[in-house]
């Protein structure tokens, strides 16, 4: 298959992004980040693109009129990539759904929850103040609802007694950054297709989210 071409929208400190573009350099993921897009021009996850040498492009909200004219603008520039996969990696924003619609099956977002638990902001402290006994990220392909597309794989870890909102975060983290590639690098390698929106892996659909063993490998759930 030919290599993936990769567009990110980012808006924070780019770790997913840099665990990304690590798995592109060491083979993981047969593919390339093309373009790396933000809403916010200072984020730190853009200079992790221009140290990787990715084009990066930059777009102020407050620049546009309404969100709509935002993402019109925003989604312009991801086509102009000539992208295969849109990966948001930390975007926090809410994304016009007009704009999606061309994306359908060809965008994923990690998010920091056992979907479809706790969509949106503050996934951390809603799982601790719930008392739940563990906590995760999910990768989903992204539609119109948001954080509600079909999800594709998730990665789990106990809460402890001890465990704040900054303590859960800093552990979960470690397994976003194996979780996102080993999506994408499926998605590359065509094991993970969209299916108009049942998606499968290896040819047999995802009724279950997928897992990851202790080499980093996905698999279906035990």
């Amino acid at each position: 298959m030919p290599a993936l071409r990769i567009a990110a929208l980012v808006s924070g400190r780019g770790s997913n992004l840099a665990a990304l573009l690590g798995a592109c350099a060491d083979g993981r993921i047969a593919g390339k980040v093309v373009l790396v897009a933000s809403d916010k021009p200072n984020c730190a996850a853009l200079t992790v693109a221009g140290k990787a040498g990715v084009p990066t492009v930059a777009l102020r909200p407050g620049d546009y009129p309404d969100r709509r004219s935002f993402d019109d603008a925003l989604f312009d520039a991801l086509a102009a990539s000539d992208s295969d996969l849109l990966v948001l990696a930390g975007y926090m924003r809410i994304i016009d759904p007009s704009v999606l619609v061309s994306w359908a099956g060809r965008a994923v977002n990690v998010h920091p929850s056992l979907l479809p638990l706790y969509r949106g902001l503050h996934t951390h402290a809603q799982a601790l103040a719930a008392g739940d006994a563990e906590h995760g990220a999910s990768v989903h392909f992204v539609t119109a609802e948001l954080d509600g597309g079909p999800v594709l794989a998730q990665a789990r870890i106990a809460i402890g007694p001890g465990d704040t909102e900054a303590t859960l975060a800093a552990r979960l983290l470690v397994h976003e950054h194996r979780l996102l590639p080993a999506v994408v690098g499926a998605i590359a390698a065509g094991r993970i297709a969209w299916n108009g929106g049942n998606p499968t892996f290896d040819g047999r659909a995802i009724d279950t989210p997928l897992t990851l063993d202790g080499n980093g490998r996905l698999g279906a759930a035990i």
